[in-house]
């Protein structure tokens, strides 16, 4: 299983960017994520998206992200950011909660991180 993130990167305060996940090599997906990890931090939820398109939000992005997945393809998430602070400088982590193969148990997924950085 292989998670690749892509779509970091250096923005001004009040700036956007969108990140991009795909997983490849995974059965089913039950539920896709983005966490994020700051210096000194523990890593956080941000979002998160079900398999029936359920999301669920850190209070701290709520209404400023979202979280899509692409119609067709199951396996590929994006996450918008939009009026990023100097707060939401950070490594951002991709996760599938899934199962690798039809008769193997469920597991997650991580991927190797994207670089978020947001200059005020």
């Amino acid at each position: 299983v292989q998670l690749v993130e892509s779509g970091g990167g250096l923005v001004q305060a009040g700036g956007s960017l969108r990140l991009s996940c795909a997983a490849s090599g995974i059965y089913s997906i039950n539920v896709m994520g983005w966490y994020r990890q700051a210096p000194g931090k523990q890593r956080e939820l941000v979002a998160a998206i079900t398999t029936y398109g359920s999301t669920n939000y850190a209070d701290s992005v709520k209404g400023r992200f979202t979280i899509s997945r692409d119609n067709a393809k199951n396996t590929v998430v994006y996450l918008h950011m939009n009026s990023l602070k100097p707060e939401d400088t950070a490594v951002y982590y991709c996760k599938a909660d899934g199962k690798p193969r039809w008769n193997y148990p469920r597991d997650d997924y991580w991927g190797q991180g994207t670089q978020v950085t947001v200059s005020s």
